[in-house]
């Protein structure tokens, strides 16, 4: 079935449209407090497509994404109980929290860093962060550094690979596609309990 084939291709025209900035912009705020799908989705095809622009789509991912995270601190910090935690409640979330908070109380401010640079959900720890209320200046300079790290190098990654890496992806991007897909549900069921 070659599903991701045809979604890569839509990807690829989103991500030359006149107001991609716009939108990778967007995502990258609201991937910081709740959304599912990774900037990294939106960021690489961009890249990919305009690689003289590829440093400006990763700063833009890097300050939307970090904006977002003081965001979701906010959040934790000022409006946990009447706002988060029903939220948190209804979504059947709890312990992804608890998780979060054990990993503040193992790690400190470093698993903000491992948070924002990892594929682990950021948004988790953004929350939790100020439900927590950690210190919020280390908080935001974590999370740029993390950010940055990880934004620049997918950028860097597209630009230094071109179209040669273009070629192999469509080549085996349903493949690719597929297997991301049972390594999401693999994880989901282990980590489920």
């Amino acid at each position: 079935m070659r599903l991701f084939s045809r979604l890569y291709r839509q990807v690829m025209m989103w991500a030359v449209h006149r107001h991609a900035p716009v939108y990778l912009s967007m995502t990258s705020f609201v991937e910081s407090i709740f959304w599912p799908v990774p900037v990294d989705v939106m960021l690489a095809p961009m890249a990919l497509a305009k690689p003289e622009l590829a440093w400006r789509y990763a700063s833009l991912a890097t300050l939307f994404s970090v904006l977002g995270a003081v965001f979701g601190y906010l959040l934790g910090y000022a409006l946990w109980e009447p706002l988060v935690e029903p939220f948190i409640n209804t979504m059947g979330y709890q312990d992804k929290i608890l998780l979060a908070q054990q990993w503040f109380s193992d790690w400190g401010v470093w698993v903000i860093f491992i948070a924002s640079f990892t594929p682990i959900p950021y948004k988790v720890f953004t929350v939790t962060a100020g439900l927590l209320q950690m210190a919020f200046l280390p908080f935001v300079v974590i999370s740029l550094v993390g950010r940055g790290m990880r934004f620049f190098l997918v950028s860097g990654l597209m630009v230094w690979g071109g179209v040669r890496m273009e070629r192999k992806l469509i080549q085996y991007i349903d493949i690719l596609g597929w297997l991301c897909v049972v390594a999401a549900v693999a994880a989901y069921l282990l980590l489920r309990h």
